[in-house]
């Protein structure tokens, strides 16, 4: 298979159709709709990762790494059990890491370069097992999330060092998933879902800014970085009831952008576009702005359920034929 057949594809494992095995994965051409390739295991598939050298099949206690191209088998990775298929993976082919628990008691994340095809580190980032992590387009940063949900921590992977700490709330809370925006270097970004139904936004750049203001003060020469972590206001900008509560969510950052601010020169404006899907098939785009003050404002720009749009354009295509 050459690698224009396979660029872009889809992996699809089928995890709600009863008449197919969870343990196939089928490889398709998206351009195309041709079926390459299926794979099969002996367990069920939890997860499935790809760029464009590498794909990632997590299986409770086993991960395998594959070649695009030829999908040959370059590692399988023993790992702790992992019900929920709990993975990050990194796309960018200079930094292209994958993450996942590397303990069942407390929250640590074993970082694996699939490139190299070896460990690179292990970052102990939370007291409680893991709920929901991710890795920064380019492979630069991990945010990750305990089961208690009150904290979410970036850690810098190539030196396993934490750089932030946010607070999501004082209560416990599910976190469903976490999304950093696009970018080459620093996010700008880092979102959150959460069982509350609400989406919370963390502007990393502003707490760059503000850890550098606080490491030229008494207090920052004095008190551990750990502490004042704390002490950090936390840069986090909330949109509550975005979905109804307890509904499971996933909530993505699929545009970012710096626009002028009008009302001061010399500034600009970070706009976000934010796409949330539920497990029920609602979807819904919002667009988030944040001005130099740290000031947040929020408009639901789309919504629409997708099996609503699928059985309606379904029923189109019958009543033409």
């Amino acid at each position: 298979m050459g690698s224009e057949s396979l660029i872009p594809i889809l992996a699809d494992f089928f995890m709600r159709e009863p008449s197919l095995s969870p343990r196939r994965l089928c490889l398709f051409n998206t351009k195309t709709g041709a079926a390459l390739r299926e794979l099969n295991f002996l367990t069920s598939i939890l997860a499935v990762r790809m760029n464009k050298k590498r794909l990632v099949v997590v299986l409770l206690e086993k991960t395998y790494i594959y070649d695009i191209n030829s999908l040959q088998i370059l590692d399988t990775i023993d790992t702790v059990p992992n019900l929920k298929g709990l993975c990050a993976f990194s796309p960018s082919l200079d930094g292209s890491f994958l993450a996942f628990p590397a303990s069942i008691t407390k929250g640590s994340v074993l970082v694996y370069n699939v490139m190299e095809l070896q460990s690179h580190c292990e970052i102990d980032a939370h007291r409680s097992p893991l709920a929901a992590m991710v890795l920064s387009s380019n492979g630069m940063y991990i945010a990750t999330a305990s089961e208690q949900g009150t904290i979410i921590r970036v850690h810098l992977v190539s030196d396993a060092t934490k750089s932030y700490s946010f607070r999501r709330g004082t209560y416990p809370s599910n976190i469903f998933s976490l999304s950093f925006s696009p970018s080459t270097e620093l996010p700008d970004i880092l979102l959150a879902s959460s069982s509350s139904g609400s989406v919370h936004v963390f502007s990393l750049g502003f707490a760059l800014n503000h850890r550098s203001r606080r490491s030229n003060t008494f207090l920052g020469s004095i008190v551990p970085d750990s502490v004042t972590d704390v002490l950090d206001s936390a840069y986090h900008h909330v949109l509550h009831h975005a979905v109804p509560a307890g509904v499971k969510s996933n909530a993505v950052v699929r545009k970012i952008e710096r626009v002028p601010d009008t009302s001061m020169a010399e500034c600009a404006v970070l706009r976000a576009t934010i796409s949330v899907l539920t497990n029920g098939g609602y979807f819904l785009e919002y667009g988030s702005t944040i001005n130099r003050q740290n000031e947040s404002s929020w408009t639901l720009e789309r919504e629409y359920n997708l099996l609503t749009v699928q059985g309606e354009q379904a029923a189109s295509s019958n009543v033409g034929n």
